[in-house]
């Protein structure tokens, strides 16, 4: 039976401790044992239940743990403090000093930043590749590699990855798939295509609020135990620990991704359309011209579409600026970086959210000056917004 990730989160029932509909939210940083063994017990991770210490785990954190789990399909997830608190202690987890990470050379700036700056003090070492090229992918692994790191759709440039194809090539390998599935929740499942472990910064779409930073990591039992093991768990002594108030906040919002998926992905499908049509240099997993269309259209769980994220190529820095501020001044959204509001933010992410990256590398992997990175709102005229985004190209001379 077709895996239905909205159906699992839809399927989860809670009762607040006073028979509310919402869970409790336990606002407690510490937590009270009736015997001194219980305690020593939990400290060994042998008292199932109960509960230690916030950095720990709390009980909001495990309901939005179990409900993203569901949404992935995985034994069970781990909630964090942020995006970056869930890809950190990952790769930490599992490596160490020595080992090689082959990841994909279009991601996040801050992970990027991470493995090409931070990492190396630990004597760890990063190749970065086109990780839609799978002979490329296994040329570079060595036998210190540990890890497979990629985006299901990478941050900015929309580049798919063949998730299939890598935990293929990592079970041959004797890899873990690491997949950071931001940009498509709903749509794309990547544990049921074989990644070992998937990370979402909830601060995007899963929230959908733009008031919270937050990050789950979603994978077995045991890699979850490990993470959070008191004596050597990434997780635990990293402490980048959610918050119980955020954790049901988010809990509330994912309630109604399904809804706002389906009205991102039928929004940015028209404008790529409409743009694409009007001459203008776009890339949107939707076109027919990306060229992972095909296989994000084999990969996805249909009715949420193709995602909310597209690009399009002014030209030049200069012009990109401009149109952001005048489209700002006419109320079509935000200049702002992060995604998933429900209003549309637009950056040129060469200059922001993928600054981290050298020019000489943006260069080369496609990221151009004129490059603005859209992350298409829940507007429910589309038709209008198109129409008042035209008018500002052809005020600027883009169109």
């Amino acid at each position: 039976m077709a895996f239905k990730p909205a159906n699992n989160i839809q399927d989860l029932q809670y009762f607040g401790e006073f028979g509310g509909v919402n869970p409790s939210i336990s606002d407690s940083s510490t937590y009270t044992f009736l015997s001194a063994k219980t305690m020593f017990d939990t400290f060994e991770g042998n008292a199932d239940g109960c509960y230690l210490y916030s950095r720990h785990s709390t009980p909001s954190n495990l309901y939005l743990g179990q409900a993203l789990a569901a949404m992935e399909g995985t034994e069970t997830a781990s909630v964090t403090a942020s995006g970056m608190g869930a890809i950190t202690p990952v790769l930490m987890q599992l490596c160490g000093a020595g080992d090689h990470i082959v990841s994909s050379r279009t991601i996040y700036g801050g992970t990027y930043a991470f493995l090409k700056n931070f990492t190396p003090r630990f004597n760890m070492a990063t190749t970065f590749v086109d990780i839609t090229k799978l002979d490329v992918v296994e040329a570079a692994i060595t036998p210190n590699t540990k890890v497979i790191y990629c985006e299901s759709v990478s941050n900015p440039l929309l580049e798919v990855a063949d998730i299939a194809g890598l935990a293929k090539l990592a079970k041959k390998h004797n890899l873990k798939l690491v997949v950071d599935n931001t940009f498509s929740p709903l749509s794309i499942s990547a544990a049921q295509l074989g990644a070992d472990v998937v990370i979402h910064s909830l601060t995007k779409f899963i929230n959908g609020s733009s008031d919270t930073v937050g990050g789950v990591i979603c994978g077995t039992q045991k890699f979850i135990d490990d993470l959070r093991n008191v004596n050597d768990g990434a997780c635990m002594l990293l402490g980048s620990t959610m918050d119980s108030l955020r954790a049901a906040s988010i809990l509330k919002n994912l309630r109604t991704l399904h809804i706002r998926m389906q009205q991102h992905s039928l929004n940015g499908l028209y404008l790529a359309e409409r743009f694409e049509k009007d001459g203008l240099k776009t890339v949107y997993p939707g076109l027919a011209s990306h060229p992972s269309h095909d296989l994000f259209k084999s990969m996805m769980n249909e009715k949420y579409g193709f995602g909310g994220m597209l690009t399009v190529d002014v030209g030049s820095l200069d012009k990109a600026n401009a149109l952001m501020e005048l489209m700002q001044k006419r109320n079509l959204g935000y200049l702002a970086v992060s995604l998933g509001f429900y209003k549309t933010l637009f950056s040129a992410p060469g200059s922001s959210t993928s600054s981290e990256i050298p020019a000489e590398e943006q260069k080369e992997m496609g990221l151009s000056d004129g490059l603005i990175r859209f992350s298409i709102g829940l507007d429910a005229d589309i038709e209008r917004t198109y129409h008042m985004m035209k008018d500002c190209m052809k005020e600027l001379e883009i169109l």
